[in-house]
């Protein structure tokens, strides 16, 4: 059995982004020519997750985006926070996130909803977030000129760290004394 996990593992890390249990499940199936029962495949990745929760590794198997995929270790962030402000020509503007938050409690939504909710165009934020892949088409309105739905996409899960919509916080999760500027009256 030992030899599944290898190959799993050998999945895990060539993958760009998260990878699901059942695109392992068809890889190794073409591999061995044979199907491979999802339970194997379930304890090879449990096991796995165990081996990479030792402290010898700085990094450890997550699951994130509706995959599987290996993460740093919290641990290791400040290093790693350094290497990512080098690298932060992919980081999106207030008006990208604006717009994306948006999308992403409101989805799906057309540009003139999103627009109207920011109060400015936002042709400029939808097209860079469609590029970066962080928002997907979801459709066609069925109002009046048929407009495009958007909504958020997979890797939208992966670069937010999530494995479902539902885990985005919800207004009631927001104390309104962390979000006050000034000193505060009594």
């Amino acid at each position: 059995m030992d030899f599944l996990h290898k190959h799993i593992e050998a999945l895990i890390f060539c993958a760009d982004g998260p990878i699901a249990p059942d695109e392992i499940q068809k890889c190794l199936t073409e591999m061995f020519e044979s199907e491979v029962p999802e339970s194997h495949i379930s304890e090879a990745i449990d096991s796995l997750r165990d081996k990479y929760a030792s402290d010898d590794f700085v990094f450890a198997l997550e699951k994130s985006g509706g995959g599987y995929q290996f993460l740093t270790k919290p641990a290791y962030q400040s290093s790693i926070s350094i290497l990512l402000k080098h690298r932060s020509q992919k980081r999106l503007s207030t008006a990208q996130l604006e717009t994306l938050s948006i999308i992403a409690y409101k989805q799906p939504i057309t540009k003139s909803e999103i627009e109207q909710i920011r109060g400015v165009n936002c042709d400029y934020s939808v097209q860079k977030l469609l590029e970066k892949e962080l928002v997907a088409i979801k459709g066609k309105s069925e109002g009046l000129g048929r407009p495009i739905l958007y909504g958020t996409s997979e890797k939208f899960m992966d670069y937010f760290g999530i494995n479902d919509i539902k885990e985005l916080p919800q207004p009631k999760d927001f104390r309104p004394e962390e979000n006050e500027i000034g000193e505060k009256k009594e």
